[in-house]
């Protein structure tokens, strides 16, 4: 499950890109905090503290409890933005989680024991389809990421969404129910021959008796 972290937020005044602008200047990130059934609230967030967070990844996938003037909202960021020079964070999106509620989110897929992978140990690919599976999951149960396992695979199988286990509550949205996550295929030229026992040297021929002097 996706951690919770807290997060200080400023109620600011003014919408557009002139109030944005002028919430830059002051060191902060404007923001907005959307949905739930209330209407959109604009915040500034401190620039130092955002950068951090985001740059530290799974951004997208943390739930918050935004401290808004002292007052308590989950939420989580739905979007950010990067300045295309300077490449430092210049507005959040975040999205209000009440009780109940489900979201879709992008979770990352790790794959784990490649060792145990027959055609990985012997020069085989493991072609990814999916770094990242999107799904429908519930607000308070949202994982940080899902396993694969590619024990026992081989030269041209298939690793399908059904044989990673999911989360409670978790489901793809993926109109294949049972799509291909990662595939195995067999080095450029061929798999690599085994290597051949070596030969067994001819038996000496028997040593001529010295003749007798």
């Amino acid at each position: 499950m996706a951690e919770t972290k807290k997060l200080a937020a400023t109620v600011r005044s003014g919408t557009g890109k002139g109030a944005a602008r002028s919430v830059r200047r002051e060191g902060r990130i404007p923001a907005v905090l959307y949905g739930g059934g209330e209407a959109p609230q604009p915040l500034s967030l401190d620039k130092k503290n955002v950068t951090h967070l985001i740059f530290s990844g799974h951004f997208l996938t943390t739930i918050f409890e935004l401290d808004i003037d002292g007052k308590k909202e989950r939420a989580i960021p739905r979007d950010y933005q990067l300045d295309v020079v300077k490449d430092t964070p210049i507005h959040v999106d975040f999205l209000r989680l009440k009780p109940g509620s489900r979201l879709r989110v992008n979770v990352p897929v790790h794959f784990i024991n490649q060792e145990a992978a027959p055609g990985i140990k012997r020069g085989g690919a493991l072609n990814i389809v999916y770094h990242t599976v999107e799904m429908w999951v519930p607000a308070d149960n949202i994982p940080e990421a899902v396993t694969a396992d590619l024990t026992g695979m081989d030269f041209n199988d298939s690793l399908h969404i059904s044989a990673i286990p999911l989360p409670e509550g978790c489901r793809p949205t993926n109109p294949d129910k049972d799509f291909t996550v990662a595939s195995l295929s067999p080095p450029a030229g061929g798999a690599a021959e085994e290597e051949a026992p070596t030969a067994a040297a001819p038996a000496a021929a028997p040593a001529k008796d010295e003749k007798k002097k």
